[in-house]
């Protein structure tokens, strides 16, 4: 076992090197969700209260997104620690990603403790070491892990609540840890509200005769330790109508979905025209539980999975999700799973969370979607471990591979080399070219505009700063670089009209469209826009700031 311990911590150090190495750098901007986080943390941290002067808020308003404002308090000790940089704001993901990859070994060790293949009494042991790997190198996984994104902070409680359930059929004192952890989740990511309930339903159900013969103690304090917990949730969302306003926002449900609009216009038509037919299949129940099924299903297209991803800012340049050389294990994984001797409660279980985890996002628009289905891990690394572990039993076993040393070690060579390549060609497209390609898509460019923009102000009245695609919300970033101070922001009233698309001003700055042609060219007045905003103004540009592809982002001009 001391081999087994060193291997993981071998696989740990990976893991750290991964998420840990240019976190404040790769990606080369936070967005603009990083930075309301990092902003409302400091704001918090500074007055008590959020940019909106909300108390120690549960939610944040931030963007009208009414994000569960969890990360937010995370993220408050690395700031102290480390200043308010995008290094602090996500260092917690990054160390929480780090903790899942170890989480994942005890849990599959959990899972797999009864598998004894020929008997092979350490099998589920190097099968949780190859599954922790698999997770270290994950790109889905790193992609997560480096930015402030609350889904990967749901991922790594939902896995400390799956591993402390786990355990707590042995050791009841585990359970209320479990307890928490799903509380702690659901306090995170809008997604886990869905997720967290079918998981922990799926958990009570599989392994309900384990889990009623613990004793009811154990059972009625995790009952009322989440109850007490949950508490302030519930409250926020009951008073506050506008708490779920993001998730109603993305919803197929919104009665502004395009699709469904389009259904109810054709449905009119079928019923003046008497077409019974296209009544039925245009009614919008049909058309919800059409919409549902094609958005759970997106979510196994082998192009999103393997080839191209959704988004730029969810993967690597020219990649997918996951290894194209991981598909044959996956699938020879899955095969294995279903018709090997592993238990009947972990074939439910593990199959019962693969098919929860897009449940979440098939209600909404915009799939399939990276963010909102990163609980698929770690079950695909799972499944694939098992197809690696028994693709090389198959081969240790097999006479003719046993015969013949050279068709025992080709296959490996082969195999190696493959994934060698395949690994390489991520960390080049991750931690190389994603800077070059995707540096707009991360809304680069606005630390060099605000440290310009300050330096000048002092030379005039007013610094008026574009808010339109692709600078939207620029005025987070200018509190975020600026480090404003929250005290004197939540005492100015003109951004109290909130709304994704609204005018924000604070101190000499204010946030909205630039119409070139209608602005007060007297005045002393610094421009900070797109490059479109100033037609044929190039040449009086101040400063020309570009994305590190080398195409114009920001300008600044003089009025």
């Amino acid at each position: 076992m001391g081999k087994v311990k060193l291997l993981l911590l071998l696989i740990i150090l990976i893991a750290a090197i991964l998420r840990l190495w240019g976190l404040g750098t790769i990606p080369p901007s936070p967005d603009w969700d990083e930075a309301a986080l990092g902003y409302n943390a400091y704001s918090i941290m500074q007055t008590g209260r959020d940019e909106y002067g909300k108390q120690f808020p549960i939610i944040l308003q931030s963007f009208d997104d009414y994000k569960p404002a969890l990360y937010a308090y995370l993220t408050m000790l690395p700031i102290s620690l480390f200043g308010f940089t995008t290094f602090s704001v996500r260092l917690p993901s990054a160390i929480l990603g780090i903790l899942t990859v170890l989480a994942v070994y005890f849990l599959v060790e959990e899972l797999f403790d009864k598998w004894k293949p020929k008997n092979w009494e350490n099998a589920f042991s190097i099968l949780a070491l190859i599954t922790s790997f698999l997770l270290a190198i994950s790109p889905w996984h790193i992609q997560f892990s480096r930015v402030a994104f609350e889904t990967n902070a749901g991922l790594a409680f939902n896995i400390f609540a799956v591993l402390f359930f786990l355990k707590g059929l042995k050791k009841p004192w585990f359970i209320p840890f479990s307890v928490v952890s799903m509380v702690l989740s659901l306090n995170v990511y809008q997604s886990e509200k869905i997720f967290v309930p079918l998981l922990a339903s799926a958990l009570v159900v599989i392994y309900r005769k384990e889990f009623f013969r613990l004793p009811k103690r154990y059972i009625i304090t995790s009952i009322l330790v989440g109850i007490i917990l949950l508490a302030p949730v519930v409250q926020v969302i009951l008073t506050d109508k506008n708490s779920l306003l993001r998730a109603k926002g993305v919803s197929i449900f919104n009665e502004q979905n395009e699709i469904v609009h389009s259904s109810q216009l054709k449905y009119l038509q079928d019923k003046n025209s008497q077409n019974l037919l296209g009544q039925l299949l245009h009614n919008r129940r049909i058309v919800y539980i059409i919409e549902v099924l094609a958005g759970f299903f997106s979510h196994f297209n082998f192009n999103w999975l393997f080839m191209r991803g959704d988004i730029a800012r969810h993967h690597a340049p020219h990649m997918g999700l996951l290894y194209l050389w991981e598909l044959p294990f996956l699938l020879y994984g899955i095969y294995k799973f279903l018709f090997s001797d592993f238990t009947r409660k972990t074939k439910l279980f593990l199959f019962s969370w693969f098919l929860i985890a897009p449940i979440p996002a098939s209600f909404t628009s915009g799939v399939p979607h990276a963010v909102r289905t990163l609980n698929f891990l770690p079950t695909f690394q799972i499944f694939t471990a098992i197809g690696v572990l028994s693709a090389f039993l198959y081969m240790s076993e097999n006479k003719i591979f046993r015969k013949f040393l050279s068709l025992k070690i080709l296959p490996f060579a082969l195999i190696f080399l493959i994934v060698g390549f395949n690994f390489s060609y991520y960390l080049d497209q991750y931690f190389v070219q994603q800077n070059y390609f995707s540096s707009e898509e991360w809304q680069y460019g606005y630390q060099q505009a605000v440290a310009e923009a300050k330096f000048l102000e002092n030379k005039y009245q007013k610094i008026i700063v574009s808010n339109q695609p692709p600078l939207d919300q620029s005025y987070i970033f200018f509190l975020f670089y600026l480090k404003y101070p929250p005290s004197m922001y939540q005492h100015e009233d003109v951004h109290n009209t909130a709304g994704f698309r609204e005018n924000h001003a604070f101190g000499k700055y204010e946030f909205r469209p630039i119409n070139w042609n209608k602005e007060d060219k007297n005045s002393k007045i610094l421009y900070v826009g797109r490059p479109n905003d100033f037609p044929n103004e190039d040449k009086k540009f101040l400063k020309v700031i570009n994305y590190l592809n080398g195409e114009p982002a920001i300008v600044i001009i003089e009025g």
